[in-house]
């Protein structure tokens, strides 16, 4: 995938770049396999925010994606984009006639045939258990429960890296660079996750986010101090905390969430930071 830049006509056009959207083939989106997707704007069933920052944005539809990929032989009729993922998503046809989404991988287009089971080739869309995977191999897509689907490795440009195999598990080092433990009898997709330069899109201005269904971020320090820990004072004002929180209070800046007493620590072979 590549980026466009326009000419800066505007000082916001000055610095945007878009997606050139050359993989795309397929410009609508396959009825049978498509839901309506309601907005919420960050409310719950009371109508009080619990999520800030979301409303208005453009309508869209959810894409159906087949995250299970069942065994068997698929030829690729189309690439699509997606406004429900950063990833591109191809539409599959099989023997029978029945069509499917899955996430398009990095050099996967039109006429291509997919392959998943046990007996696949090590090649770019396919879908293998991890034990018929061979160590080193690129991977995306992958299971943590068999038969459950892919939950790891499935944002633009995603992959993950197989590192060993033993004692009837693998070790995967993730995109964030955490080394897991995973089970051989869960599946993964060879290669990597196609619209591999979407991290370099700039957006450019304001009203492109709005149309994104984000609203905008007002600063803890510019209000009042019923309002946010960071709010009050004369004239700008530093946090007068040893670091800055969220408005409820927690740290900001490198806080774990994630509870020490987690079943599936016992999985996680080396963290993200190294320890």
């Amino acid at each position: 995938m590549a980026t466009m830049k326009y000419k800066p006509t505007t000082p916001s056009r000055r610095h945007m770049s878009v997606a050139s959207f050359e993989e795309v083939t397929k410009f609508t989106p396959e009825k049978s396999l498509i839901e309506t997707k309601k907005k919420h704007a960050g409310r719950n069933s009371y109508g009080k925010i619990t999520v800030r920052h979301q409303g208005g944005g453009n309508k869209q539809k959810y894409r159906i994606i087949d995250f299970k990929r069942e065994d068997g032989k698929n030829t690729v009729i189309g690439i699509e984009y997606d406004p429900n993922r950063t990833s591109y998503i191809a539409l599959l046809q099989n023997e029978e006639g029945k069509k499917s989404y899955v996430l398009a991988p990095a050099g996967v287009t039109d006429g291509d045939v997919l392959y998943s089971g046990a007996d696949a080739d090590i090649k770019p869309g396919n879908t293998l258990p991890i034990e018929n995977i061979p160590v080193g191999t690129i991977i995306h897509n992958i299971e943590l429960y068999p038969g459950k689907g892919g939950q790891l490795a499935r944002t633009a440009g995603a992959q993950a890296q197989l590192m060993a195999k033993e004692n009837g598990m693998a070790q995967v080092r993730l995109p964030s660079g955490e080394v897991r433990l995973v089970r051989l009898d869960c599946k993964a997709t060879i290669g990597q996750i196609g619209n591999i330069e979407h991290d370099t899109i700039k957006i450019g201005k304001a009203g492109k986010t709005r149309h994104m269904g984000i609203r905008p971020t007002v600063r803890g320090s510019v209000m009042n101090p019923c309002d946010h820990p960071h709010g009050g004072g004369e004239g700008k004002s530093p946090v007068g905390r040893p670091g800055p929180v969220t408005p409820w209070g927690k740290p900001a800046l490198g806080y774990k969430t994630r509870n020490k007493k987690a079943r599936t620590n016992k999985y996680i072979v080396k963290r993200r930071n190294g320890r």
